[in-house]
């Protein structure tokens, strides 16, 4: 264990310590496997080389910011501790090229699959990609992880997320709440996967600051998506007017990736898809990436990729059969022929399906009464 000892010059121990050195204690508990002891205007510093370099390095910015502002608060102290962390976290990505980002509980988040490997490669050499491919196979999570990795790393300066709100069997009218409480349901994936990525209170900030804005497709009509990370989740219910008008949204200084998957359009029976349309119109243009997700990709429970699986071959056999019922001759249709006469061959008008009746030798009631 190695020590180290900071004098504090000009600085008024009350002012920088905080009461009962509050200042210092909180700065001692991140380092739990370090020691800081302040004695007078000595601050006694503890533990294993690399510790003490960043416990040494948030004192001299604390110092700094004291001679600027005048003041130290436990929130400042925080603020510095967080910054520690990403600067931390930045130098652990570095040395790891394949992590993309280390979650909130410092869990490793990254590719699993081949075509996730795509996907992060897509989004690294252009700056709008399609991510296609059934539910499981990490395509929001994926994209998620991206932002808030191209966020951190200062290359954007927001992340903005949208989902079209499509109604499946409850209009949103008769949904409890606000518009917020209203819309908020279906935008829950995405603050799941923000929960997993980013501290409580760092994500609270992000949101209170407009930093992070996840908002429903219409809110984006109008706007100028600038210097920011863009993602549309479940692409696949816009309408073709609403997914170009997003498209058309991309700023010069912008990544934006499109996610949907093909085989869930909640959309109208006789609405057709903007996603679908957009893949046929831009499927050439240079500079836009499109991966394309398998049931191999599935990373949830081992039962998901085989329900992919048997889905995907009840389409296809369901396709088979329409294509037989088409190339299959039309027995033309019997025409109704009235009895010519009595006889065994003669049809029995009372079970023709349009018969009255009378046409079964009986009579209806007649009402007299006037």
């Amino acid at each position: 264990m190695v020590e180290k000892i900071i004098t504090l010059e000009n600085v008024s121990l009350v002012e920088f310590l905080g009461a009962d050195n509050q200042n210092i204690r909180q700065l001692a508990a991140a380092f739990p496997g370090s020691k800081v002891i302040s004695r007078g205007n000595e601050i006694k510093i503890q533990g294993q080389p690399a510790v003490i370099s960043r416990i040494n390095e948030i004192l001299s910015a604390l110092i700094e910011h004291y001679h600027q502002y005048g003041t130290i608060t436990d929130k400042t102290v925080s603020q510095y501790l967080s910054s520690a962390d990403e600067d931390l976290e930045e130098a652990r990505i570095a040395a790891s090229p394949d992590v993309i980002l280390f979650g909130a509980k410092g869990g490793v988040i990254k590719a699993r699959t081949a075509n996730q490997q795509r996907l992060v490669d897509a989004v690294m050499h252009n700056d709008l990609v399609f991510a296609l491919g059934p539910a499981g196979t990490g395509k929001t999570y994926i994209s998620v992880a991206l932002a808030v990795r191209a966020l951190k790393n200062k290359e954007v300066k927001k992340i903005i997320i949208s989902r079209p709100v499509v109604e499946a069997g409850e209009s949103l009218g008769f949904l409890p709440g606000d518009m917020k409480d209203k819309v908020d349901p279906y935008l829950r994936p995405i603050y799941d996967a923000l929960e997993d990525m980013l501290p409580p209170e760092k994500f609270k900030f992000y949101l209170e600051n407009k930093t992070i804005e996840i908002a429903p497709l219409a809110y984006m009509r109008g706007r100028t998506l600038n210097n920011a990370f863009v993602l549309l989740d479940e692409a696949q219910n816009t309408t073709p007017s609403q997914l170009k008008m997003f498209l058309t949204r991309m700023g010069p200084q912008a990544k934006v990736m499109v996610n949907g998957d093909r085989s869930q359009v909640d959309l109208p029976t006789r609405q057709k898809s903007g996603l679908n349309q957009a893949l046929d119109i831009l499927r050439d243009v240079q500079g836009i990436g499109f991966i394309e997700m398998t049931a191999e990709d599935v990373v949830r429970h081992r039962l998901v990729k085989q329900i992919v699986q048997a889905y995907d071959q009840f389409d296809v056999d369901e396709e088979q059969e329409r294509a037989n019922q088409a190339n299959r001759p039309v027995r033309p249709a019997q025409a109704y022929r009235r009895p010519s006469g009595p006889g065994p061959d003669a049809p029995d008008p009372g079970k023709h399906p349009d018969a009255r009746p009378e046409d079964d030798g009986t009579k209806l009631p007649v009402n007299h009464e006037q």
